[in-house]
């Protein structure tokens, strides 16, 4: 008779594993697109460039090409997260995953993140923001056509591990990563890291995977309309997402010269004249 109870017992845990996997399947709401904002607010941007960025996504967020682009979808939604970074062991979450299928989502995405505080952060590792962007994905509830982390920054990655490797390991994972380059060229009082080719170092250096590409900003005047441009481009890419059509994962780095480690050794030429002074 224990035996027949211990049986009993055995099938009905099984039975419950089994129901329960549905469920917790289900709780992954499928959308077109998971998308990662990740934006630079190093200390050698400025405050108002820093203003200028959140009412730029804000902006673009809501307007009706994107909201059209969206619309147009299998799904018709897609699900954001947006997130502020700077050195190794800063990014500050602003919005955490949350759900767009409808102008009134948008807008009240757009209104916490111009209602949220400002502030910048110490040095500028791109690698971590990478790193940190790709776990934002595991378990976040929702399942996307496509992955993407969409990085947004003023200069080259000079803390953390190679910006490449993290860029590899990204792509490696199935993500893709777009580059908003930010080519303003500021005179921020606490110093800058700028490079005149900052979009190339991007393009071979921070962005990867299928369909990947480098938006650059010149002037702050465009950042809006190029987050909006970008904004779209993505989610039509999701939408349009076919891996037998897909062109093959190629490590854009391995395309060019370009030095992945300039801002490494900008970095260490600082701390020299800081010490000779």
């Amino acid at each position: 008779m224990n035996t027949l109870y211990r049986l009993a017992g055995v099938c009905l845990c099984a039975i419950s594993v089994t129901l329960a996997r549905p469920a917790a399947a289900q709780r992954d709401e499928a959308v077109d697109l998971e998308l990662v904002l990740a934006v630079d607010v190093s200390l050698s941007m400025l405050r108002n460039e820093l203003e200028m960025q959140r009412n730029g996504y804000a902006a673009a967020i809501v307007h009706p090409s994107v909201l059209d682009a969206i619309a147009r979808g299998l799904h018709r939604r897609i699900a954001v997260t947006y997130f502020e970074w700077a050195g190794d062991s800063s990014q500050r979450t602003i919005i955490p995953w949350t759900l767009i299928a409808s102008a009134d989502d948008a807008r009240a995405f757009a209104d916490s993140l111009t209602a949220s505080r400002l502030s910048g952060m110490r040095r500028t590792s791109v690698s971590a923001a990478i790193d940190h962007a790709a776990k934002l994905f595991s378990s976040n509830g929702f399942a996307g056509l496509k992955q993407v982390i969409d990085i947004s920054g003023d200069g080259p990655n000079n803390q953390g591990r190679p910006v490449d490797e993290a860029r590899d390991d990204a792509v490696a994972a199935g993500l893709v990563i777009n580059g908003l380059p930010l080519m303003t060229h500021n005179s921020s009082p606490f110093g800058s890291f700028d490079i005149p080719d900052l979009d190339a170092y991007y393009a071979n250096c921070v962005i990867g995977g299928p369909g990947s590409f480098v938006l650059p900003v010149n002037d702050w005047d465009q950042f809006a309309e190029a987050v909006r441009r970008k904004l779209v481009q993505e989610i039509a890419l999701g939408r349009e997402w076919d891996a037998a059509r897909a062109p093959p994962v190629v490590r854009i780095a391995t395309e060019s010269a370009h030095d992945c480690l300039v801002g490494e050794r900008m970095w260490q030429e600082r701390v020299r004249n800081w010490d000779e002074n």
